[in-house]
């Protein structure tokens, strides 16, 4: 394993997220914003990755949102070849779906240590509400797969080879 400093780094991190969500939890705000809280805390100011999260995600948000993001990661860090596409594609579509700009100031922190982190990966999009006033990231994203305020039960499949409903005649 040539990456073996990449995927400790990876692991740090992963510690990092599991340290923010554990002191967010601890605030007792599951309603207030993790930018917010990111800049009052003196327990979680210098994890600077949680000041590039979407303005109006919540501790609540967050918390559902980083289990899906970065459940993949203990296994697929010990997977004998690194899939760095797979580890990448998780984070940024559960804690950045529709913020570019924060994906991309993630990518740059986490880059410092660990280079090809995030390349690669297909240009995002923000979320713009539609003439219907709702937000598009609810619906299915374009590749399949839904964001963790949609998603289905767990073992349930979704995207090719498994149709989504809308194109089934």
């Amino acid at each position: 394993m040539h990456d073996r400093f990449d995927r400790r780094e990876l692991l740090l991190h992963l510690g990092d997220m599991l340290e923010a969500l554990s002191c967010l939890a601890r605030t007792g705000a599951p309603h207030t914003p993790v930018v917010q809280l990111a800049k009052e805390e003196d327990l979680i100011r210098d994890l600077e990755f949680l000041g590039v999260l979407a303005p109006n995600m919540t501790v609540d948000d967050f918390s559902a949102r980083v289990a899906g993001a970065f459940f993949l990661w203990p296994k697929k860090l010990l997977d004998t070849r690194l899939n760095r596409e797979t580890l990448a594609a998780t984070v940024q579509q559960e804690l950045f779906d529709g913020n570019p700009d924060g994906w991309n100031a993630y990518v740059a922190h986490i880059q410092k240590k660990v280079k090809w982190f995030g390349a690669g990966l297909p240009e995002m999009k923000p979320n713009v509400p539609d003439e219907r006033g709702h937000d598009t990231a609810e619906e299915v994203a374009p590749d399949g797969a839904m964001p963790s305020a949609g998603r289905r039960a767990p073992g349930e499949r979704k995207g090719w080879p498994w149709p989504d409903p809308k194109t089934i005649r």
